[in-house]
């Protein structure tokens, strides 16, 4: 059921807009960019354990490290498990983003053209059509094991216990 609710930036009040997703919930199917020609979905990933880290926009100080972070994990987590980052920023700078840094492990892809995502995950940010930060880990079958959707957009989520629940899944 989509709703609304309340989150932060920096102390100002932000609105979420879309369902709260919870473990034990059908992971939803999404559509989003690689490019901007090419798409990815769910499917794509099928029968493998997902991470997915949702960053606000990938050029900030907390997307950065958090997006870093996930591509060290992603070596010690083998192949079962794929890293997806997804952010609202267009495909170009997300590719631009991961030359400079050297990401190679996550997957970015881009929830820019209508915040479906967002949307579907309940993550949207109704006044900046950008999507929060949250953290998703989905099984092999597509459930949501785990869910993390920060109340505060410029604070970090727990890597640790996102991490934990990928490994009990491997």
């Amino acid at each position: 059921m989509s709703q609304e609710r309340s989150a932060a930036l920096k102390g100002n009040p932000i609105t979420l807009v879309g369902p709260v997703l919870k473990a034990g919930d059908s992971a939803p199917d999404f559509t989003l960019n690689k490019n901007l020609l090419e798409t990815s979905s769910l499917q794509d990933f099928a029968g493998k354990v997902k991470l997915i880290s949702v960053v606000p926009s990938i050029d900030t100080g907390v997307c950065d490290a958090q997006t870093r972070r996930f591509n060290e994990e992603a070596s010690k987590l083998g192949d079962n498990v794929v890293i997806i980052t997804v952010s609202a920023d267009l495909p170009m700078a997300q590719a631009r983003w991961c030359g400079a840094a050297g990401v190679d492990r996550v997957v970015l892809l881009s929830d820019y053209k209508e915040n479906a995502f967002g949307k579907s995950y309940g993550v949207l940010i109704k006044e900046l059509h950008l999507d929060m930060r949250a953290i998703f880990v989905v099984d092999a079958n597509d459930q949501i094991t785990y869910v993390e959707v920060l109340k505060e957009m410029t604070e970090h989520p727990d890597y640790e216990a996102a991490v934990a629940a990928v490994r009990s899944l491997i």
